[in-house]
């Protein structure tokens, strides 16, 4: 029976030997490029070892997400991709209390927006100062040099985030050093598109990760 697309994408033939909550972070870092994530479940009972929901705010990066990552391999193991066949919670209860605006649900965005504000501030101001010194201090690099790194990073999530680039070789965490690190690519150009494309991607809600080109 086909199960009719919904915010909700069920993920199974996970590696069972990631902690719940790594998984979660990393499960995070690979989806939230495809919209805005409400939750990700992920339980550690027999029955639903290797299985994770993860819900995401519109229906359209639920689909766009299944696309894309179906098959990708995901601790060395290729993900199955389905829509779950029912709305989890937390979509019912947005669909159930607000119809047309779930936007209203989530209470803490408006501290968000504010730290938002203040980045975007702050980046512009920056963007100000620095752009025409980083231009003449850091010519283009295949070599990129990412900072403001969460905790929790590992070298997989940062993998699996740039080789979906062409011309990603590898990437190479500092001893020590979680807030920062490198990532090399064949070409220029190819560093480049990636660090276009992933300049302030949030890894996790509250670390937009930097990405400079490293000094050669």
């Amino acid at each position: 029976m086909d199960v009719r697309p919904n915010q909700t994408i069920y993920i199974n033939n996970l590696n069972e030997k990631i902690k719940k909550d790594e998984l979660k972070k990393s499960l995070y870092a690979i989806f939230s490029q495809f919209g805005q994530i409400l939750d990700i479940v992920a339980l550690k009972t027999l029955k639903m070892r290797g299985q994770a929901f993860v819900i995401f705010k519109e229906i359209g990066s639920a689909s766009n997400a299944l696309r894309t990552m179906q098959g990708f391999p995901f601790y060395d193991k290729p993900m199955r991709i389905a829509y779950s066949k029912t709305d989890s919670d937390i979509v019912a209860k947005i669909k159930g209390t607000f119809k047309e605006r779930p936007k209203k649900v989530k209470p803490p965005k408006p501290v968000q927006n504010t730290e938002d504000k203040k980045d975007k501030k702050k980046k512009s101001s920056n963007a100000e100062n620095t752009n025409p010194n980083t231009q003449t201090e850091q010519p283009p690099n295949q070599i990129l040099f990412l900072t403001n790194l969460p905790e929790e990073t590992n070298e997989m999530m940062l993998s699996m985030l740039f080789n979906q680039f062409p011309g990603f070789k590898e990437v190479r965490l500092v001893p020590n050093r979680h807030d920062i690190a490198f990532v090399e690519f064949a070409t220029e150009l190819q560093s480049n598109a990636a660090k276009e494309a992933l300049q302030g991607f949030k890894i996790t809600p509250s670390h937009a990760m930097k990405i400079t080109f490293a000094k050669k």
